[in-house]
């Protein structure tokens, strides 16, 4: 049985949390969050929100949290905001604020 959770539009570019993201894919939740609490990326806060959600929905449904491992962990791109710079000689520079869907699904095993 899979468990999932997610968190839609992260303020996270999707190729900087994609590193963290694959760090954890295929290990156990506890060499999993251990992983994640000594990662000095930005993402790994992310994900180590969206991990704890989806070890919590296992639990809920009666799951062994020993047994669990990451079996997908997805980094989706979502809407990009555009901003804009004032440049020299009244000129605009955009800014792409990018956003992120990070998918992450553990089961028993």
């Amino acid at each position: 049985m899979a468990y999932q959770a997610c968190h839609r539009f992260a303020r996270i570019a999707p190729r900087k949390a994609r590193l963290v993201a694959d760090m954890i894919r295929g290990k156990r939740v506890e060499e999993a969050l251990t992983a994640l609490d000594f990662e000095k990326k930005r993402g790994a806060a992310f994900i180590i929100v969206v991990l704890k959600s989806a070890i919590a929905n296992a639990e809920e449904r009666n799951a062994d949290p020993t047994k669990l491992i990451v079996s997908e962990s997805r980094i989706d791109e979502g809407p990009t905001l555009d901003r804009f710079q004032p440049k020299d000689r009244g000129r605009a520079h955009p800014i792409l604020k990018r956003t992120c869907h990070i998918h992450i699904t553990v089961e028993e095993r």
